[in-house]
């Protein structure tokens, strides 16, 4: 029995592995080894200049650097098919991750250091963006889905929004026998309590201006000005305005999470598709004037 035990944690340790630890650090290790070697490679180069992208040294580099970018794109349609196995979408993610920053050193290497106003320097800077882009992915990938996840619980997107209008739809029955300034109050709830709205609004949580919120300060008002019969209908009010309260900051964060991912996506594909077309530049002009 204390086997099976030991096989279940191991089985569930092995189920929670992220996508950076995949085969205890197995592509962390595999690219580490690949940039000693471009290093050491460019470091024992006999050779005067140093190597730079017109050397045989160089020539390589920008041919292994290629190779790999073009591969990296490749993440995209990888997606489309689960299997499992060495080549998991989860391996492959894990080493569409450590060969990325594999690009950087071996394509720093490939320029020789040399940079300039032009298609190289150029192809190298939508590299270097693209890199720093993917490691913002990581972390989106990483932590963001967990989160939105956690947030979400249960319920999907359309489940809370349905949750929202029938709580809508008590708060409006509830007020019906609140006086003509009760009323007015709880009616900035029903009128100003948006979800959604500009990216703007998305990223940054879509709070500010909140008509509950302000329903909400506004009652504590009318609680004093109120009497026993008056209370007991306010107390009723004030519960279904937190509840609503908590249900709109629950749908405002799983859409900031979902603006996030969205916004990093808007900008790491197009800027793939620039570096492609740079690299391609830049290799036409090599031969154009070799």
């Amino acid at each position: 029995m204390a086997k099976a035990g030991k096989t279940g944690e191991r089985t569930n340790l092995v189920q929670h592995e992220g996508f950076l630890r995949h085969g205890n650090f197995r592509w962390a290790w595999r690219v580490g080894a690949l940039c000693v070697l471009a290093i050491l490679g460019y470091l024992l180069v006999d050779a005067e200049p140093r190597p730079n992208g017109g050397s045989v040294f160089g020539y390589i580099a920008g041919t292994v650097a290629t190779l790999l970018v073009l591969w990296l794109t490749l993440l995209g349609l990888r997606k489309r098919a689960i299997t499992p196995g060495n080549w998991s979408l989860k391996a492959w993610v894990s080493a569409h991750v450590y060969l990325g920053l594999a690009v950087m050193v071996v394509t720093t290497l490939h320029s020789g250091f040399q940079f300039g106003w032009n298609i190289h320097t150029l192809a190298y800077g939508l590299m270097v963006l693209v890199v720093v882009s993917g490691l913002f992915g990581i972390t989106v990938y990483a932590v963001l889905p967990r989160y939105l996840s956690r947030n979400r619980g249960e319920t999907t997107q359309k489940q809370m929004l349905e949750t929202l209008k029938a709580l809508d739809r008590q708060i409006n029955e509830a007020a019906q026998p609140l006086s003509e300034a009760q009323a007015r109050v709880v009616q900035m709830s029903l009128d100003d309590s948006r979800v959604g709205g500009s990216l703007w609004r998305r990223l940054s949580g879509g709070r500010g201006g909140c008509g509950n919120q302000r329903a909400l300060s506004r009652l504590k008002g009318l609680r004093r000005q109120a009497n026993d019969v008056q209370l007991q209908m306010l107390d009723r009010m004030e519960e279904l305005l937190l509840r609503k309260a908590a249900a709109l900051s629950q749908v405002r964060r799983h859409l900031q999470i979902r603006a996030w991912l969205n916004v990093w996506l808007a900008f790491h594909v197009p800027a793939t598709i620039a570096l492609i077309a740079a690299i391609t530049a830049h290799i036409i002009s090599v031969f154009i004037y070799w």
